[in-house]
């Protein structure tokens, strides 16, 4: 698989000796759709912008379509779509005159995409956007990011303001037909039922770095999560020291751990730690897994 996203060893940082990211690496093959996950703070939005060339590293190396995003400003973002979290766009122009703008920017814009998606989500083109609802307004721009067919699509937040019938389909329909010619999709997304739904592999930053990086299916099969009975300080070090456990914390008097692991596998490398406590594993949800993850890392 070619690779259309190479991020290698990225270190950003917006005050000094704070890195928001540090020496995370991280590859998206062409045509994959990614949900990127992490609480607030956690550098999603930071990781997004270093793909996207907004922001050039302050370590490490990022490369779009096999070129700098930073560097090649102009020739990249002809190739890619980006929505940002809070992007705003002219409130004095019409939605036809943004649509414009966005056309003479792109070579490959698709005149036909574009009217069939304004009329599917009854997006009118002579409405001026300050008369728009916020979620109205965020239609527009994810209109803007997808009508050139590009071929890596970059969502932060896409959801933001839309409501859940508006998002699932517009959403779901833009992914699609992007998905039919083979673009690559890369989207946060605090919904996890949008991930689950839409993506074929979670990637999860936290603390600077990728804590889990797994295809969704795998995800759902090789991932569990343990409940014991409180453990002493040693036993807990001892856990958390073991090479296929991705996070373990204390929750009230009980201590869950989420390991990569079958049920057999975790048993067996907990026994000689829990000294034979009741253990009680179970798969665990993709919005469970998140929850776990960051909160053992708080």
């Amino acid at each position: 698989m070619s690779h259309t996203i190479q991020v290698e060893n990225l270190t950003q940082a917006y005050e000094p000796g704070r890195s928001v990211l540090s020496d995370l690496s991280v590859q998206v093959g062409q045509g994959e759709v990614v949900g990127l996950l992490g609480r607030n703070g956690a550098g999603k939005t930071t990781l997004l912008r270093s793909i996207a060339g907004i922001m050039a590293p302050q370590a490490g190396k990022v490369s779009v379509f096999g070129l700098d995003p930073f560097a090649n400003g102009v020739e990249v973002k002809q190739r890619f779509g980006y929505v940002a979290e809070n992007q705003v766009l002219p409130t004095y122009l019409s939605v036809k005159q943004v649509l414009d703008l966005h056309r003479g920017l792109f070579p490959t814009w698709d005149e036909d995409f574009c009217r069939s998606l304004s009329e599917r989500f009854n997006i009118r083109q002579d409405q001026k956007l300050g008369a728009m609802s916020k979620g109205q307004a965020r239609q527009v721009a994810l209109l803007c990011a997808v009508a050139h067919r590009p071929e890596l699509l970059l969502l932060d937040e896409p959801a933001g303001g839309l409501d859940p019938a508006t998002r699932r389909g517009f959403l779901e329909a833009a992914i699609e037909l992007l998905g039919e010619q083979g673009s690559t999709i890369v989207f946060s997304s605090h919904y996890m039922s949008d991930v689950e739904r839409i993506a074929s592999r979670v990637v999860l930053v936290d603390d600077g770095g990728i804590k889990v990086d797994e295809d969704l299916d795998a995800l759902r099969e090789n991932y569990m999560l343990a409940m014991l009975s409180d453990i002493n300080e040693s036993a807990f070090s001892r856990l958390d020291g073991l090479s296929n456990c991705i996070s373990v914390r204390r929750h009230g008097t009980a201590v869950h751990a989420v390991f990569r692991d079958s049920e057999d596998g975790v048993r067996s490398a907990m026994q000689p730690i829990t000294n034979g406590a009741t253990v009680d594993c179970r798969r665990i949800p993709l919005e469970d897994l998140f929850i776990e993850v960051v909160e053992a890392s708080r």
